[in-house]
């Protein structure tokens, strides 16, 4: 049995005496193990670096990437939450697929257990780490940024009672200012993806407590409110990029905000 914790341990050095198919195949079970000790822990951490690194050969990374589409139909939530992780490793290490943004563009509005963490099987995300493949897709020169921007509107009208409690909508918010940080994305495309938004959260009368669908679309676009205001950095390390059409995505927000909360 491949002990990930001693590969870890030695900088992520490939073990003798292992096939690399056999490996992968190791990592990819184990980023779906109910155990969180075992998907979050050194596994994941091996298999980020192999990608990083280019260890993974091409072709092998392909058919991962092809696993994890597949994945989002899986009937277990932790399988299915940490798919758009291993999918975000391999897009950035400059993979990619067509079939991939499909299966995601089905899965992330549809599904529907929202919980952030969970006592027995540790973190699940689904929003998270959903929106850091949303960006991963939305800066991606293959895929329309639109179309990963309806895909955030989608995310925030879709109806849920679960209220986001572990920085869901910061991480969506930075994903959405990620996108459109896009320079070829029209003025028009930048603000149109929040109409669907003004339409359906408009049309209600928010009662008291207010209702959970209404409360996460309610922070997470005053956070990107002012991630296009300031910019948004890709990592902590480097600084902000601005929003090019920084002032009609704040316009937009703003009345946005305002048609919700007046109702």
């Amino acid at each position: 049995m491949i002990n990930w914790m001693d590969i870890e341990a030695t900088d992520c050095a490939v073990p003798v005496g292992h096939p690399m198919d056999d490996l992968v195949r190791g990592l990819s079970r184990a980023l779906a193990d109910p155990d969180p000790l075992i998907r979050d822990g050194a596994p994941y951490t091996v298999l980020a670096t192999w990608i990083a690194r280019g260890t993974i050969g091409a072709s092998r990374r392909l058919e991962l990437g092809d696993e994890m589409a597949e994945r989002f139909a899986d009937p277990r939530v932790e399988a299915r939450t940490f798919a758009p992780l291993v999918l975000d490793m391999l897009v950035a290490a400059g993979d990619f697929k067509p079939g991939w943004v499909d299966a995601f563009e089905r899965w992330y509005p549809a599904e529907r257990d929202l919980r952030g963490h969970d006592e027995t099987l540790g973190w699940l995300h689904a929003v998270a780490h959903g929106a850091d493949l949303l960006a991963g897709f939305g800066r991606h020169s293959q895929v329309a940024p639109v179309r990963m921007l309806d895909l955030a509107a989608a995310r925030l009208t879709a109806p849920t009672d679960h209220v986001y409690d572990q920085l869901e909508d910061d991480r969506l918010a930075r994903a959405i200012a990620r996108v459109l940080t896009r320079t070829d994305l029209s003025e028009r495309d930048a603000v149109g993806w929040l109409a669907p938004i003004a339409d359906r959260f408009g049309a209600d009368r928010i009662s008291t407590p207010v209702p959970a669908h209404i409360s996460n679309c309610l922070r997470t676009l005053r956070l990107l409110y002012i991630l296009a205001d300031r910019g948004v950095r890709p990592t902590a390390e480097l600084p902000e990029e601005p929003l090019p059409h920084r002032d009609a995505v704040k316009s937009a927000i703003a009345t946005v905000l305002d048609r919700i909360v007046k109702r």
